[in-house]
């Protein structure tokens, strides 16, 4: 049989994306923050059928922060699919949703390790990577995911005290890890910033999330400079409106309800369809993309 005989054999057919996943309207739903993916009505897709791995990351260890939900729960179970191991934070309240990505990675046959703590304290970074090649031997991925988000309809609702979350949380975390990392990184290595495209087109409501995603697209760009001279690459990922735990968490019931429907697609994104992009600029498919925000906003604006 040829190669063309074989890929017919093998041909799927294609899904229309506007119907692969669900669409609003969603209940109603609120959760206190930081929310939990159990709780998510309906819930999100990770990749567990979804997605399939083909040895793209075989070997490779990732570091991934905010990897008990959402997308980075996603980009841990996609990296395990196609062979890496996987270490990640959450935060301490999180223990629930963190020890499914565990069962999921481990569910993959790739070993994770959940660790709680708070990226806000450049310590508790330097402790991030310290554990990783402790335990693995070796970092070749990091993945700057975790954010705080809040919504406010006026600017003088916001509290110094979020505003500096968000900035130690979404800025300060990358920032401090990214020092952390990169001496120990080999050629080959990449780091990866979860931005937005609130980088581009910040909504009135996300005043302190949006300026921190937009700092961090400044940051990936310069720091991909600085790195590729360890052959390093650094890339960002500009998501669109993505269904997590953050929704319901973070924001108002009428909100929730039509999240997604403002993009092209009439829905929003599931984690796992932004894990795909992050496991392509994770892989050597990628190896001469750097210094590159990578849109996946669902047709909302090309970055």
């Amino acid at each position: 049989m040829t190669d063309a005989e074989k890929n017919r054999v093998r041909r799927s057919e294609p899904e229309d994306p506007r119907e692969r996943f669900a669409k609003p309207p969603f209940p109603e739903q609120q959760q206190p923050a930081p929310g939990s993916s159990a709780e998510l009505n309906p819930q999100a897709d990770y990749g567990e059928q979804s997605y399939t791995g083909h040895g793209k990351l075989l070997g490779r260890v990732a570091l991934i922060t905010g990897a008990d939900s959402g997308i980075g729960r996603a980009v841990a179970l996609c990296f395990a699919k196609e062979g890496a191991d996987v270490l990640f934070a959450h935060l301490p309240e999180e223990q629930r949703d963190a020890a499914e990505t565990v069962r999921l990675v481990e569910s993959a046959g790739r070993r994770a390790v959940a660790v709680a703590g708070d990226i806000r304290q450049k310590s508790f970074c330097q402790q991030l990577v310290e554990k990783t090649l402790q335990t693995f031997g070796h970092l070749d991925i990091l993945v700057n995911n975790a954010a705080f988000q809040r919504t406010y309809a006026k600017l003088e609702d916001i509290p110094e005290e979020e505003f500096d979350a968000a900035f130690r949380t979404n800025v300060y975390g990358t920032f401090f890890l990214s020092q952390a990392a990169l001496p120990q990184m080999k050629p080959g290595g990449v780091i990866l910033n979860t931005c937005s495209i609130e980088s581009y087109e910040p909504a009135a409501y996300l005043l302190p999330y949006a300026a921190t995603k937009a700092a961090l697209a400044s940051i990936t760009k310069s720091l991909a400079k600085l790195s590729i001279k360890r052959g390093v690459r650094v890339a960002g990922i500009a998501p669109g409106p993505v269904w997590t735990p953050l929704i319901p968490s973070t924001m108002p019931k009428e909100k929730v309800k039509s999240f997604g429907e403002n993009t092209a697609f009439k829905r929003p994104a599931m984690p796992v369809e932004q894990a795909a992009v992050f496991v392509f600029l994770a892989s050597d498919d990628a190896s001469y993309v750097t210094g590159e925000i990578y849109g996946a906003t669902g047709g909302r604006r090309p970055v």
